[in-house]
């Protein structure tokens, strides 16, 4: 069969998009509270992953350490 199965894959769509428009964000910013790491992960049709991941230093705004993992996936 097919991987993701596009039947089951847009079940929960017209549910859970709304919640995940209202709540997710790219980055929080609130007195005592808000994003300090951001992370994103890609991996390509052959194995490959990059693995990014930018954190903030000290909760300093305008400070902001970034790290890259590369690898190849073991099948």
């Amino acid at each position: 069969s097919q991987l993701p199965d596009p039947a089951i894959e847009d079940q929960g769509k017209d549910y859970i998009r709304p919640i995940l428009n209202k709540y997710a964000a790219l980055c929080v910013r609130c007195p005592g509270y808000g994003t300090r790491t951001n992370t994103v992960v890609l991996i390509d049709s052959e194995g490959h992953v990059t693995f990014t991941e930018r954190n903030m230093i000290n909760a300093d705004v305008n400070q902001w350490q970034t790290n890259t993992y590369e690898f190849k996936l073991h099948s």
